[in-house]
């Protein structure tokens, strides 16, 4: 599909919409087999976001991340985003472990195969086992956690159930945290789950060899 046409979609004559299901096992995250907004190759984007296109916006053969070159429709969004999106996964106060988990919660709690797989790898170079990742789709009262792992996902529940935690959480966190913290903590699952909500309806594909959302826990 060329730049500047209608985003493809799988609503075609007389295809039958898919489930969320369906959509979830090809790993979309929308009800949607193609994506809604279409990434740009880096020759077309825009002078103003261009030189963010390679480094660690990159695939492995050298090619834009689909979310970067999806959000590159958008220069003025994606510059001022790209802002924030690296103070929350590089300056943030958290440790990268805690961060990761947060950032896993969320992803899943939005049921985004992109943002998952996406972090998986990262979640694997910051002190997180495989076991632990395959663990937190179960939640905090999964057996394994820690007091302070099983704090961190409750509280990225909260959040997203609530948009509040409850003081429990809050003091159990605030026990081993300072203020600044706290408040990256609460950056992190919410820009994660704005990310997640971008990634779900724009249609963004995973990369070849990025997993995709496991199994719904038992």
């Amino acid at each position: 599909m060329c730049a500047g046409s209608v985003p493809a979609t799988i609503a075609q004559k007389g295809q039958a919409e898919p489930s969320l299901e369906d959509a979830r096992l090809a790993g979309i995250g929308a009800s949607w087999r193609m994506p809604r907004i279409a990434p740009l190759p880096l020759d077309e984007w825009d002078e103003e976001v261009r030189p963010l296109g390679g480094g660690g916006m990159s695939a492995p053969d050298g090619s834009p991340l689909n979310i970067f070159a999806t959000l590159a429709n958008h220069p003025k969004l994606m510059k001022r985003w790209v802002v924030f999106a690296n103070h929350v996964l590089a300056k943030s106060t958290l440790s990268p472990r805690d961060r990761e988990l947060l950032i896993l919660r969320a992803g899943w709690n939005c049921r985004a195969p992109y943002e998952w797989g996406q972090h998986v790898a990262i979640a694997l170079r910051s002190d997180i086992s495989q076991d632990e990742i395959d663990r937190i789709p179960r939640g905090p009262d999964a057996a394994g956690w820690d007091s302070f792992d099983a704090a961190l996902l409750r509280f990225a529940d909260e959040l997203h159930a609530n948009a509040n935690v409850t003081d429990a959480t809050w003091a159990t966190l605030a026990h081993r945290y300072d203020t600044e913290q706290l408040m990256d903590a609460v950056f992190a699952v919410g820009q994660y789950t704005l990310v997640s909500y971008a990634l779900n309806t724009f249609g963004v594909e995973r990369e070849p060899g990025v997993v995709g959302l496991p199994a719904e826990p038992a």
